[in-house]
């Protein structure tokens, strides 16, 4: 298929994380490159808990709201299309789902909750954008307030991720870092974090690093109070300063040094806001020099955002409309290899559940996006053979659910995957299933649609041996008639599709007949 016009039209990202959420709107320059025309920021402390952030207060629910309102508005001032995502306060949270619902209901924001990996994967893309390192081997790293990510990449390749519950405000919290610290807690907080960071040692013992690369707002002030702790002016552009391990330490001691916040304050070159959380993010990065092996690291003014808005943008003027491609397409050929005898088939059948989609466009309404889901869920359709034959497409949807292999796509995303390939066979969807009830009732209608859809393409290759070749479809109110194109005897195939066509028809309200 053609490829998308690029279009000019303004993009917006929105960066919800545990302790600000950022806006920023962006104007597509060409060439995957885009101008920056307006930025926002609030400090809203969303999360909060030295362990597991279980759930969004009430209150800091409230200020992410009108957080929220305020930055849709800045969007549709400049009629920009708004993409947000949430990072590990909301991630982590049991009421994500009220926040989620709420954000949409009263802010007119669509928020996509995505996974520690898919984080790391979209900060460096952001990051490189602010840094020239694309052809080294770089190591990006991002410290927020409830996790610190870790990504290898070289090239348009990410080698390997981790996300780790080590953010600026988790770590405040549960060692006291605000204010007065004493010398045990820092020492136990070191320790802390350096048991966390023995997986990411290994990554990088194993994979090696040409540039460390540091892109949060954690790591910026940290470049700027080591700047001015030298004696030296503020930087007019961050992107592209660095930090070496004695001027970390420098930081560091002044930070612990210091008997209150607002002692704190006053530090050189410390944003106020950050007063009382910066000693826990500088913490991570003087644990990180230390075990990783990093000698300086350079600094990115872009991240996750900015990652957002270069993804945004690839998807809208470079795939083609309805088809996975590039990162999400390796993504998901990497999970279906762990089953490869069913290849074939899986191409075959979702080939056809492709064409009966295209053809169906009129009946059932959806969004052309849409097509990706179901392209991705024809291919997983059994991957749950890995797991057993037996109710394997119960399985599939555990393995496509708890994958962390499945880069580019959104939580919702990854959930509409599974569920589609879950009801690819036996049990229609029902109410008393519980993660399908789970789902607002305009998604379980594209789940019963997309499964109805996948059905039949998977019965159209009952026989394994591509004899149907491709399908015509015609429509009226009340009928959908599938005309079949093949070599040799269809009647299998035929049979089976008529035995498994009941989801579509009631997803649609038509009747199907397959000829």
């Amino acid at each position: 298929m053609a490829r998308a016009e690029p279009s000019d039209e303004p993009l917006a990202a929105i960066d919800i994380g545990t302790n600000s959420i950022h806006l920023v709107i962006a104007r597509p320059t060409g060439n995957n490159r885009f101008e920056i025309i307006d930025r926002e920021k609030d400090v809203v402390r969303l999360g909060s808990g030295s362990g597991d952030m279980k759930r969004l207060a009430p209150d800091a629910m409230e200020r992410g709201l009108d957080t929220l309102r305020r930055f849709r508005q800045l969007a549709d001032s400049r009629d920009a299309h708004v993409y947000a995502v949430a990072t590990s306060a909301v991630r982590e949270a049991e009421n994500r789902t009220e926040f989620v619902r709420r954000s949409e209901e009263e802010a007119g924001v669509h928020v996509a909750v995505i996974s520690g990996a898919e984080e790391a994967r979209l900060i460096r893309l952001g990051a490189l954008q602010a840094v020239p390192a694309y052809e080294q081997r770089h190591l990006v790293i991002d410290i927020g307030g409830g996790s610190t990510e870790f990504v290898i990449g070289e090239g348009d390749e990410v080698l390997d991720a981790r996300s780790l519950k080590l953010g600026a405000i988790r770590l405040t919290e549960r060692f006291g870092l605000a204010g007065a610290v004493k010398r045990k807690a820092l020492e136990e907080c070191r320790q802390f974090i350096r048991s966390y960071l023995a997986p990411v040692a290994r990554m990088t013992k194993a994979l090696g690093f040409d540039v460390a690369i540091g892109s949060s707002g954690t790591i910026v002030n940290l470049a700027e109070m080591a700047r001015a702790a030298r004696g030296e002016a503020p930087m007019r552009q961050v992107s592209g300063a660095t930090i070496v391990a004695d001027d970390l330490a420098c930081v560091i001691a002044q930070l612990a040094a210091c008997s209150s916040v607002e002692e704190r304050m006053a530090v050189p070159g410390l944003d106020p806001k950050r007063a009382d959380i910066v000693l826990g993010g500088a913490l991570v990065l003087e644990q990180a020099f230390a075990f990783l092996g990093i000698d300086e690291i350079v600094v990115s003014d872009f991240a996750l955002r900015e990652g957002v808005l270069l993804d945004a943008l690839r998807r809208r003027d470079k795939t083609s409309i309805g088809h996975l491609r590039d990162l999400r397409y390796e993504s998901v050929m990497h999970l279906a290899a762990l089953v490869p005898g069913e290849s074939e088939h899986a191409e075959h059948s979702t080939e056809l559940a492709l064409q009966l989609f295209e053809q169906t466009s009129a009946v059932h309404g959806l969004d052309a996006s849409y097509e990706e889901v179901l392209e991705a869920a024809g291919y997983l359709a059994n991957v749950g053979l890995l797991v057993s034959h037996d109710r394997h497409h119960l399985h599939s949807y555990y393995v496509i659910r708890n994958s962390d292999a499945l880069a580019g796509f959104t939580d919702e995303e990854i959930e509409l995957i599974a569920q589609v390939a879950r009801y690819h066979r036996k049990s229609a969807p029902k109410p008393t299933h519980t993660e399908f009830a789970a789902l607002p009732e305009a998604t379980q209608r594209v789940v019963r649609v997309l499964a109805g859809i996948l059905r039949i393409g998977v019965a159209l290759d009952r026989t394994r041996t591509g004899v149907v070749r491709g399908l015509t479809v015609r429509a009226n109110k009340h009928r959908l008639t599938i005309q079949l194109d093949g070599n040799g005897d269809l009647s299998l195939e035929r049979y089976t599709a008529e035995a498994r066509k009941g989801l579509l028809e009631e997803a649609l309200g038509v009747e199907v007949v397959i000829e």
